[in-house]
């Protein structure tokens, strides 16, 4: 259901209602950076709350010590779903995707320190 040859037509349609029509000479770019997008950001929210969830979990481990570990079971997901699309016919998988997924998940996490840092610096000191 979400291989591009059914993601087109929708988010072409929110598209238009967004920003009006576009030539369907632009549209096969425009729809591959869209779906790059999703790929960035959808993962690098998953990353985030699994950063969040350890966070939690572990109370005395420091922000790199999750991130890291936020990181490694991201990019298992990841792997693990670019591994079930090479099982579906209208789908593939690519490593290039969890490079991809994996580098949303880093930005991300960096945006969430640079907050913390500035916002809230002591909840980066954790108690030993």
């Amino acid at each position: 259901m979400f291989g591009s040859d059914h993601t087109s037509g929708p988010l072409r349609r929110l598209w238009e209602a967004l920003f009006g029509p576009v030539a369907s000479v632009h549209w096969d770019r425009i729809h591959h950076l869209v779906r790059k997008c999703g790929h960035f950001f959808g993962y690098g929210f998953i990353g985030v709350a699994w950063l969040r969830a350890w966070w939690m979990t572990l109370p005395h481990s420091r922000f790199l010590d999750d991130a890291v570990l936020a990181l490694l079971g991201t990019s298992l997901v990841a792997s693990l779903d670019e591994l079930h699309q090479t099982h579906l016919p209208n789908r593939t998988g690519s490593i290039w995707d969890v490079l991809l997924d994996c580098s949303g998940v880093l930005v991300l996490q960096l945006v969430v320190y640079t907050y913390v840092r500035l916002t809230r610096p002591n909840r980066l000191e954790r108690a030993k």
